[in-house]
């Protein structure tokens, strides 16, 4: 697996010979992800024509881990330990695997 932050389309400010390239974006991540079970060739989600919003197939953080931890073989839900009262995971309480991502 790797990935890098999200990336625009265009760069914002004066372009020098020196400074020059393309923003960093909060709003997304970029992703490969190879082996474990994922489906080959595939491309998951979207962003507008400018690179600014996502507009198709929005991962949150931890369906991702959930999804990668299955790839792994583990499931998600038995990492869960009690704590002060509140239920506690990595995935916290919310995480499912992206089956679409899955052969």
């Amino acid at each position: 697996m790797g990935g890098e932050f999200g990336r625009t389309a265009y760069s914002q400010g004066e372009i020098k010979k020196d400074d020059f390239g393309r923003d960093h974006h909060p709003r997304y991540f970029s992703l490969w992800m190879d082996g474990g079970g994922t489906k080959p060739g595939l491309v998951y989600g979207a962003t507008d024509d400018f690179g600014y919003n996502i507009t198709e197939n929005p991962v949150s953080v931890h369906n991702f881990h959930a999804t990668m931890l299955h790839c792994l073989g583990i499931d998600h839900t038995k990492l869960t330990y009690r704590f002060e009262g509140r239920d506690y995971r990595l995935t916290d309480v919310s995480g499912e695997v992206i089956q679409p991502l899955l052969v």
